[in-house]
């Protein structure tokens, strides 16, 4: 059973996609900002995060760098989730080190494709 990190910072949007996830299969691990998900990601390695770009204490354009640039988390497949859907904000979220992107409110059915082929890569 894979690992997925999920960094976001609202409780509802947090235990709705983490019970998604479990019901699709997934061990979940929750961060609530980017700190967490730093601290969370060398601890545990999980297999993929999924990363809310606009977070407190930390955001989500920050730990994606910290992250790929530590040679411990660096391999680690990261997706960008945000409610923008610009296509800055989807060139930014990938030149910040992110592997894809996708947009709130989440297809749930699209995100399990992106992750399943992601985690494949891995």
């Amino acid at each position: 059973m894979a690992t997925i990190l999920l960094a976001e910072d609202n409780d509802l949007n947090r235990d709705m996609m983490s019970l998604r996830l479990e019901k699709s299969g997934y061990q979940v691990l929750l961060a609530e900002n980017g700190w967490q998900c730093i601290e969370q990601a060398r601890e545990q390695q999980p297999g993929l995060i999924l990363m809310d770009m606009d977070m407190p204490v930390m955001d989500g354009w920050e730990a994606t760098r910290l992250l790929k640039a530590d040679k411990s988390t660096g391999s680690i497949p990261i997706i960008a989730l945000t409610a923008h859907a610009l296509h800055e904000e989807r060139e930014s979220a990938l030149a910040a080190g992110c592997n894809d992107y996708d947009v709130k409110p989440v297809d749930f059915e699209r995100l399990l494709e992106k992750i399943s082929l992601l985690i494949q890569v891995k």
